[in-house]
C-alpha cells in the first residue's frame, strides 16, 4: 500500500525539520562573549604570539605607565658634610680614641686638669667592708676576725659573746662567716668589727651586730627535724649500687656491709633478697641535710630476715642481733706488742729454783715499762700481789675464758672492772721469781691451764635484763620507719641550747 522508503522523507512536519541537514534551514547562532568572560590577567608566559598574549602585554606597559605617570618627584637627599679638622684637631681626635691602635699609636692620652680637679692626698678608704671567710682546722674564731682586719678588742669581745650561746668547739672547721667592718679612725688602726653572722650548729645561727657603739649577739634557733632515714629495697645485680640509688651516703652504705658481713657473707646475698637500713637524718627548716651514722642494718636472705641494731655494752659501741647477741670475735690479742718469747708453756729448769717444774705460761720478753693490754674482753678477776707472779692481773673472759698477765712493774686496774680488747692494763716489769722484765702469760679454760699458743675461741657478748628489754624496743621503732621519711612522722624540733 506504501513504498518504502529510508530517508525519512515519509515523515512531515517537525519530524521532518528535525532530520534535516542544516543546508535545509538557519545555522546555529554563535555564543556571544560578555566582559566576565574575558581574561583580565593574561598569561604572558603561555599562547605566546596570540591576540590574548598581545592584549595582556599591552595592558602591562599601560599599567607601569600609568604608575610612572601617577609617581610624585623623587628629590636627592642632602647631607651635612662637616668641615674638613685642622691637623690639630686630628691629632686630639685620635689620642682620645681607640682607632689609632690599628696605626700602631697610644690612645687616651690624660687631659690637663681644670680648676674643678683637687688634688688628694690618699686614696679614700672605703666606708666598710663585706668579707666571708670561713674557720680553718685548729682556728679560733678570735684569730679568724683579727687575720681579716678586725680590731683585736673586738675580735676578743666576739668571741666572748659566742662563748656564751655556744661552746667555741662545737664551731666545726669550715663554718662560714660574713663579716662586716666598719670605718676605722685612721690608716694605722684596725677596722671596729660592725656585724658577724655565721651558722654555729646546723640547729643554731648567730648574729653579732653594733648597737650604740656595743656588740650585741642575736640567736637565731632553727627548727631542725631528727627522724632517723629508713630505706628499703631490692638488692638486684648490686648491693652497693642498690643502696646509693635509695639514696645512701657512701660511708653509710660501707657501715651497712661492715655490720652485715659478720653475719652473713655479701658473695652469698642474692639479687632476689631486700636490704633494710636507717641512718640518722637531720633536716633543718632552712633547706639543710645532714646525714650520720647507719643505726640499724637489716636483710631478707632467702626469705629468713637478719636484723642488726647498735647498741652500748661495757662502754663498747657494736651490733647486736634482734635477739641480743653481739658480734662475734675469734682468738686473742698479744698483750706485749713487739715482745719475744723468752720461755715457752710446759715443763722447763727454773732459773731461780733450779729445779725442773710445769710453766704454766709463756714469758713475753720487752724492755721495762711496756704497756700491757688486755687480750680480749673481759672483767677484772683480781689485781695485786701474787707470790711468785709479783703483781697479777687476771681476766674472766666469755666462754669459760681466762687469761693472767705476771712480773708487771704495776697494773691500773681494778678488781670488777671491765675491760676491752687492747685497753690498757699495766706495764711489763721484773716483779715476783723474775730474772729480767717480762710478761708471763696465762690463759685459762674452765679454770685450768692451757698452751696459749694453742688456745683458740669466740668471743660474744649478749644484752641481758632489762637493758634487752629496751634494746628491742629501740629496734623496734627503727624497724617501723616510714620508707624513706614522711612529714606525718617527722616531728621539727628547736634545738637551742643554753
Amino acid at each position: 500500500m506504501y513504498q518504502r522508503e529510508e530517508h525519512g522523507f515519509g515523515t512531515g512536519g517537525a519530524g521532518a525539520i528535525a532530520l534535516s541537514p542544516s543546508g535545509f534551514g538557519r545555522a546555529a547562532p554563535k555564543p556571544r562573549r560578555s566582559f566576565a568572560t574575558v581574561d583580565l590577567v593574561v598569561d604572558l608566559g603561555s599562547r605566546i604570539g596570540t591576540g590574548e598574549w598581545f592584549r595582556g602585554l599591552g595592558t602591562l606597559g599601560a599599567l607601569i605607565g600609568g604608575t610612572i605617570w601617577l609617581a610624585p618627584g623623587i628629590e636627592p637627599l642632602t647631607v651635612p658634610v662637616p668641615a674638613a679638622m685642622a691637623s690639630a684637631q686630628y691629632d686630639e681626635m685620635r689620642s682620645l680614641s681607640i682607632a689609632p691602635i690599628a696605626y700602631g699609636a697610644d690612645t687616651g692620652r690624660r687631659l690637663a686638669p681644670t680648676d674643678r680637679a683637687q688634688p688628694l692626698t690618699s686614696t679614700p678608704e672605703r666606708p666598710e667592708l663585706d668579707i666571708q671567710s670561713a674557720i680553718g682546722l685548729g682556728d679560733g674564731l678570735a684569730r679568724v676576725l683579727e687575720r681579716e682586719g678586725a680590731a683585736h678588742d673586738d675580735a676578743v669581745k666576739a668571741a666572748s659573746l659566742v662563748a656564751g650561746a655556744v661552746p667555741l668547739s662545737d664551731i666545726a672547721a669550715g663554718t662560714r662567716l660574713a663579716i662586716t667592718l666598719g670605718r676605722r679612725p685612721s690608716r694605722a688602726a684596725d677596722r671596729p668589727l660592725d656585724a658577724l653572722t655565721f651558722r654555729a650548729r646546723f640547729d643554731l645561727a648567730l648574729s653579732l651586730t653594733r648597737v650604740n657603739g656595743a656588740l650585741t649577739l642575736r640567736r637565731q634557733p632553727i627548727a631542725v627535724d631528727d627522724t632517723p632515714m629508713r630505706l628499703t629495697g631490692a638488692i638486684g645485680t648490686s648491693l652497693y649500687e642498690a643502696e646509693r640509688n635509695a639514696g645512701a651516703s657512701p660511708s653509710v652504705v660501707a657501715d651497712y656491709i661492715k655490720a652485715i658481713a659478720p653475719r652473713m657473707p655479701i658473695d652469698d646475698i642474692m639479687a632476689s633478697d631486700r636490704f633494710d637500713m636507717a641512718f640518722e637524718h637531720r633536716r633543718a627548716a632552712t633547706g639543710e641535710v645532714q646525714t650520720g651514722r647507719l643505726l640499724y642494718a637489716g636483710i631478707v636472705h632467702q626469705g629468713e630476715t637478719l636484723r642488726l641494731a647498735r647498741w652500748t655494752l661495757g662502754g663498747r659501741e657494736q651490733w647486736f642481733d634482734a635477739s641480743g647477741e653481739g658480734e662475734r670475735r675469734d682468738g686473742f690479742t698479744m698483750p706485749v706488742s713487739g715482745a719475744r718469747m723468752s720461755s715457752g708453756f710446759g715443763m722447763r729448769f727454773h732459773p731461780i729454783l733450779g729445779f725442773s717444774r710445769m710453766h704454766q705460761g709463756v714469758d713475753l720478753a720487752a724492755p721495762y715499762g711496756t704497756p700491757i693490754v688486755a687480750a680480749a674482753d673481759g672483767v677484772v678477776r683480781f689485781a695485786g700481789w701474787h707470790g711468785g707472779h709479783g703483781n697479777f692481773v687476771q681476766l674472766a673472759h666469755d666462754g669459760g675464758m681466762g687469761t693472767g698477765y705476771g712480773h708487771m712493774s704495776r697494773f691500773i686496774v681494778r678488781p670488777g672492772e671491765a675491760v676491752q680488747q687492747g685497753e690498757l692494763i699495766g706495764y711489763v716489769g721484773s716483779t715476783g721469781l723474775s730474772t729480767g722484765p717480762h710478761c708471763h702469760f696465762e690463759v685459762y679454760r674452765g679454770g685450768q691451764v692451757i698452751d696459749p699458743a694453742s688456745a683458740s675461741f669466740e668471743m660474744t657478748q649478749r644484752i641481758g635484763g632489762g637493758a634487752l628489754a629496751k634494746f628491742k624496743a629501740m629496734m623496734g621503732r627503727l624497724a617501723g620507719l616510714p620508707v624513706g621519711g614522711g612529714a606525718q612522722t617527722a616531728r621539727a624540733k628547736v634545738l637551742a641550747k643554753g
